[in-house]
Order: structure tokens, then C-alpha cells, then sequence
């Protein structure tokens, strides 16, 4: 299995990468306000998935907790293609979550570049949301960690 692991955290890897491009070209595209909107829904995704047991599981179903990974990415991916306004900027704020919570501390170098882009289109979802709202508690500890 150590010889797998690589090869399967490399794919994942690929995969993450892939979304994030769909994922940062919606965000791109969407106008102010509801770039706002999506601020404020994955702070509140962020929160929730740090509260949970598995914050890289989050979004994924109980009887699926063994998986390597987690569902959470894959539903978001999917409701963020959808074209109810809605429901993508739901499934955006679900994919940012859990893909933070899932490279976040992986032990796996493969997976630090997507944290790195996935950290930097939090930060300018957090401009956004500063600039709109007078408020300091985005991206705070208590609420990430």
C-alpha cells in the first residue's frame, strides 16, 4: 500500500487542481454582490467543517467515512456547475471548505500547491467581505481552526 499512496495522493492532487480552475473561473465571473454573498457563505462552510469531527469529511456521508478522502469536494464541484445561482455559490462555498480542511495539514507535498491557491482565493474572498461588511472575524483562528 505505500507504494499506492503516492500514486493516489498524486491523482488527487490532479484532481483538486483541476476543480480549482472550474471553481476560481466561477468565482471571476461572479459580479460584487454576490461575490459578497459567497464570502459570507464559506466563512459560515469553514466554521461548520471545523467544528465537525473530520473537517476534510465534511459534506460526506456517514457510511462513507473510510474513503481516503472525503465526498465534499465532489458535491461541491457539482452544485457549483449548476444554473441556479443559489446552488453554485452553495456548492463553491462547500468545495472551499472542505478542499481548505483537506490540504490544510496533509503530510503530503503534492498537496501544499492547492492549499496555496485555495488560501489565496480565500484571502480575496475575505477582501471582499471586509471591504462590504466592517467586520474582523473572517478567517479568524477560532473560526478556521
Amino acid at each position: 500500500m505505500q507504494l499506492l499512496t503516492p500514486f493516489f495522493v498524486m491523482m488527487r492532487a490532479r484532481q483538486l487542481g483541476r476543480q480549482f480552475r472550474d471553481i476560481e473561473r466561477s468565482v471571476r465571473a461572479l459580479p460584487k454582490r454576490n461575490c459578497e454573498r459567497l464570502s459570507s457563505l464559506t466563512l459560515r462552510e469553514i466554521g461548520q467543517a471545523s467544528r465537525s469531527d473530520f473537517p476534510h469529511l465534511y459534506g460526506t456521508a456517514p457510511e462513507a467515512r473510510y474513503l481516503p478522502w472525503g465526498q465534499g469536494t465532489d458535491a461541491g464541484y457539482e452544485r457549483a456547475r449548476s444554473n441556479n445561482s443559489e446552488v453554485a455559490l452553495r456548492g463553491i462555498a462547500l468545495w472551499l471548505a472542505v478542499a481548505y480542511h483537506e490540504t490544510k495539514n496533509s503530510p503530503h507535498a503534492s498537496l501544499q500547491p492547492q492549499h496555496r491557491q485555495v488560501m489565496q482565493l480565500l484571502r480575496e474572498l475575505k477582501e471582499v467581505h471586509s471591504s462590504g461588511h466592517a467586520v474582523d472575524s473572517w478567517m479568524q483562528e477560532s473560526a478556521v481552526a
